[in-house]
């Protein structure tokens, strides 16, 4: 719940691709209030795992104290002339001199235009969500994915990257939904649409942008003490948000064959209820406006530190399947 009484300021975190448009860093930036309240979290055993997973990086001004315990965790500075940013689309061959790490919405630019085997990739990427969305057979979805092996390569992949089995490995689809249960697997087949676009240089960059906000979501419905179902809806109003960008399509067009319920339908399709207050503040995380991210967190009761707490969970579980789609 809203602790007013909290100096603590807020921790953003953004993706960073590299010039070649994969996820290469994650740039931290922290609001007002006393910096000194972030020491235990800097400190903290999740904190310290993101060095560990992916080059992270803080702009100056920060205080010595935070400085000093950012530095010992192996985060760097940014350096000034290296960081892009890019809202159109990414060509190389015209960033400025010195440039390696970019930031910005050009992964939100329409899609290039897909070929006939793209095009008809999607099809069936979009008609698995659709079965997996209604609970439909085990033999229907597996006879629809051996029309497209690379769909199920990279579910598996994402399955057994992210660690889900308790250690077990996961070698056929029809083991995956066994061991999985169909709600989790509803997660891996959304984040997947993400993973499997050939062809499209926004895809590694969308899919870390859709991961995070699935998760931050999923993570701020249980800061509020909701139910895993509801917990389950919220991730998966963060995966869907996307979808549109993903497809060059409007999003109710893309959405039109998938069973949603009504609380998901309001959010994403009317801008309506808690689901679509959550979806505007992960939107306010991307271009960083603090004063936009603090209004929406005092409108869903969520404290600084509990935001602060996912932010960290949401970006760890980014890197975890960026790294299963195996898009390097």
């Amino acid at each position: 719940m809203m602790n007013n009484q909290s100096q603590a300021p807020l921790v953003l975190f953004r993706v960073l691709a590299d010039q070649g448009g994969i996820p290469a860093g994650l740039l931290m930036d922290v609001g007002a209030g006393d910096e000194t309240a972030l020491l235990p979290l800097f400190e903290s055993e999740a904190f310290q795992a993101l060095d560990d997973s992916m080059p992270v990086y803080y702009r100056e001004g920060l205080s010595a104290p935070l400085v000093d315990v950012l530095a010992a965790a192996g985060w760097k500075q940014l350096v000034p002339g290296t960081l892009l940013r890019e809202d159109e689309r990414l060509v190389k061959e015209e960033m400025p001199a010195g440039t390696l790490l970019i930031e910005g919405d050009w992964c939100m630019a329409a899609p290039p235009k897909p070929t006939g085997a793209q095009a008809a990739s999607r099809v069936l990427a979009l008609q698995l969500a659709q079965l997996v969305a209604s609970d439909a057979h085990t033999h229907d979805i597996e006879a629809l994915l051996r029309k497209d092996p690379t769909l199920s390569y990279h579910l598996l992949r994402l399955v057994n990257s992210l660690g889900i089995g308790a250690g077990r490995k996961i070698s056929s689809f029809s083991q995956a939904i066994l061991i999985l249960g169909r709600q989790q697997l509803r997660r891996w087949v959304n984040l997947m649409l993400f993973a499997a676009r050939q062809g499209d240089p926004r895809s590694a960059m969308l899919l870390a942008r859709v991961a995070v906000r699935g998760r931050m979501l999923e993570q701020l419905s249980k800061a509020r003490d909701q139910d895993k179902g509801t917990q389950d809806q919220a991730f998966i109003a963060g995966m869907f948000s996307l979808l549109g960008v993903l497809f060059g399509m409007a999003l109710p067009e893309v959405l039109a064959p998938l069973s949603m319920n009504e609380a998901l339908q309001e959010a994403l399709l009317e801008d309506k209820g808690e689901l679509a207050t959550s979806l505007r503040l992960c939107e306010a995380v991307e271009e960083g406006d603090f004063g936009a991210v603090a209004t929406h967190l005092q409108q869903l009761l969520i404290s600084v530190e509990d935001f602060n707490d996912a932010m960290i969970d949401a970006n760890l579980w980014m890197i975890g399947a960026v790294r299963g789609a195996n898009m390097n």
